[in-house]
């Protein structure tokens, strides 16, 4: 079952300029910070809340927001993804992938909705 909203996404034409005005200015905290399959996946949160903000580039997304490679501007967390994804492909619910996929970060898919945008499902690893 979806459990919570994991992320909420602001596209940056700079990272680093974009976490230091979200560090620096805002006061945020800067959480994650990697090279992912799809570019670099940056998060800042604030200080106590387990909601995360990515500051994702528009070069990743091919300049495009929501292009190829981009997560979905909404990200929701799943205790079981590969459960939820069956079911929610049984409800009519279509996906850009045939299957949810492993990362090191955990599993994800993309569900489109009726509107073409995506929604980014995630499940977290196992520890």
């Amino acid at each position: 079952m979806l459990n919570k909203i994991m992320y909420a996404m602001v596209y940056v034409t700079d990272q680093d300029r974009a976490l230091e005005f979200y560090t620096g200015g805002l006061g945020l905290e800067k959480r994650l910070d990697f090279p992912g399959p799809d570019g670099r996946f940056l998060t800042v949160g604030v200080p106590d809340s387990p909601v995360q903000i990515i500051l994702w580039s528009h070069a990743a997304a091919a300049g495009q927001p929501g292009g190829a490679g981009a997560p979905g501007p909404l990200i929701l967390e799943s205790d079981d993804l590969r459960r939820d994804f069956e079911v929610m492909r049984q409800r009519g619910v279509v996906f850009e992938e045939s299957e949810p996929e492993d990362y090191p970060f955990g599993v994800r898919v993309e569900a489109v909705d009726p509107d073409g945008n995506r929604i980014s499902l995630r499940q977290q690893p196992k520890l």
